[in-house]
This record gives structure tokens, C-alpha cells and sequence, in this order.
């Protein structure tokens, strides 16, 4: 018997849903999925190549004589988008979850479940429309496989089941933001201009992009101070393009900050610190 992983099982579905065969006849199980709560509620930011781990916790009511053993059977959260019955794209993990039993009658057993998936941008992410608020749905997996073909035989059957509409997250493109001061050191009462570029990741190219028309705030922390104060804000350009002049009155640092929109993280430049004689 191969080894069952939620991720086999959705790949199988999606495949099956394509070709129109139908899956093995097995019972749907009263499976009950709730309290599903997807990267503790935040937005999840990715950029093009790193994985980003996202923890997953949610409550599972299952029968009792129902044994779900990750080798036969599989049950977790996976994310879509579209419809459950149409996924336009579907994220899941590939690994088996780990849910402690918190109540147990003669008929059911509720658990505490803990699972993580692991999204890789270049398997999962493939455009700019997979940056908005995906649904949260629970799934159950069950194969059998015989290989033995001394009989002459041998088969494979699959079914599945998903529960959608369990909650919802939020997926970003991730923001890169920098900053570059001139002329460094400068007279007090000089101009400083102050240039940077915002650009974010494009999942298509796995590379990043400027972000134009976007609103960016500069700011600037005095020496010996730790906190950022607004000096103006700046629309990026071409190519997320960032330029603005200022006086130069104190030493210091100098930063752009972006606060993030519906699809893309907030992010914070470096700051560049000024000498000012």
C-alpha cells in the first residue's frame, strides 16, 4: 500500500475532475470540520522562491470507529480558489496533521488538530489573480491499491470528499523597497535627494516587478533616536521608481516605508543613514 498524502489526494481529484471519471463508491464518513484558522489570521506574504511554512489549527469531530491512518485514508485543511467544485487553484500540505483528542463519547471523537503547509510560490503560485482571499475547506482522502498481479490483476480505487466555505485567508505578493541618500555627507540646509524603487513578486517570471502608482511615505529617524517620524509621501513611478528632495538638518536616517495593499505586503526599507557637517 503507497503511502497516503493530502497532497496525492488533491493532485488525484483535480485529475479525476478533469477527465470526468468517477471515483470510487465509498461512503462519505460524518467528518465535521470547524474553528479553522489559517496563518493565526494574518495575511500570508510570499515572495518568488522562498517557501513560506503556514500553520493551520482547526477542530475535527470524527466517528469513532473511524481510524484515519495517513497510509489508506487522510484528512486536513486545503485552501482554493474558485469554486469547490471548479478549483481555478488549490494549495494543501503534504504532510499528516497532529490532532490530540479533546472529547470522546460512544459515537464520536473531536481533536485539536495542528497541521502546516509548506507554500512553495513555484509549485502553488502561477499568476497575479492567485494574490486575493482564498477559502479554507476540509478534506477527506481514501485509496486502495493492489500491485500484486501474480493473480493476473490488479487495481487502484480513490475517492474523496471537501466541505468548503470553513473560513478564509489572505495571499500577497511580497514587497522589495529601497532607499539611497545623496550626496552623503552634506552641509546642514542642503538639498538631499532621497531615491529607492518599490517593486513586488510576479509569479509568472519568479522575479520582481515594479510596483507603480503606489503611494510610499519617507521617513526619517534622528541619530540616537529609535523611532521613524513621516517627512512626506511619494508616488512610485516607472518601474516603482522613488524620488524626492529634503533639506538636510540633522544626522540620521533616512527610509521608505510602504504600507501594502489588498494584494501585496507592507514593507519597510533600510534606512540610510546622512552625516549632515
Amino acid at each position: 500500500m503507497r503511502k497516503f498524502a493530502i497532497g496525492t489526494a488533491v493532485c488525484g481529484a483535480l485529475a479525476l475532475s478533469a477527465l470526468a471519471v468517477p471515483t470510487a463508491s465509498a461512503a462519505t464518513p460524518d467528518l465535521s470540520f470547524s474553528s479553522v484558522v489559517v496563518n493565526g489570521g494574518k495575511a500570508i506574504v510570499v515572495g518568488t522562491t522562498a517557501t513560506v511554512k503556514v500553520p493551520v489549527t482547526y477542530t475535527l469531530t470524527r466517528p469513532a470507529d473511524l481510524v484515519i491512518d495517513y497510509k489508506n485514508n487522510g484528512a486536513g485543511i486545503m485552501l482554493y480558489r474558485g469554486s469547490l467544485a471548479n478549483f481555478e487553484n488549490a494549495i494543501e500540505s503534504d504532510a499528516a496533521p497532529s490532532c490530540t483528542a479533546t472529547v470522546t463519547t460512544a459515537t464520536t471523537v473531536t481533536e485539536s488538530c495542528k497541521e502546516t503547509i509548506a507554500l512553495d510560490p513555484y509549485d502553488y503560485l502561477y499568476e497575479a489573480a492567485d494574490a486575493t482571499t482564498w477559502k479554507a475547506a476540509g478534506f477527506y482522502g481514501r485509496i486502495a491499491e493492489d500491485n500484486d498481479d501474480s493473480d493476473g490483476h490488479v487495481s487502484f480505487e480513490y475517492g474523496y470528499d471537501m466541505w468548503g466555505g470553513l473560513g478564509t485567508a489572505q495571499i500577497k505578493r511580497a514587497a522589495k523597497l529601497t532607499t539611497n541618500a545623496t550626496p552623503e555627507p552634506v552641509k546642514k540646509g542642503a538639498t538631499l535627494t532621497v531615491k529607492g524603487a518599490l517593486t513586488r513578486a510576479n509569479w509568472e517570471t519568479s522575479k520582481y516587478s515594479g510596483y507603480t502608482g503606489q503611494s510610499v511615505t519617507l521617513q526619517f529617524r534622528a541619530k540616537g533616536s529609535d523611532t521613524y517620524k513621516n517627512v512626506k509621501t511619494v508616488k512610485s513611478g516607472t518601474s516603482g521608481a522613488l524620488s524626492t528632495t529634503v533639506k538636510a538638518s540633522a544626522d540620521g536616517y533616512y527610509r521608505y516605508k510602504f504600507a501594502g495593499t489588498t494584494t501585496t505586503g507592507a514593507k519597510s526599507a533600510a534606512g540610510d543613514y546622512v552625516d549632515v557637517k
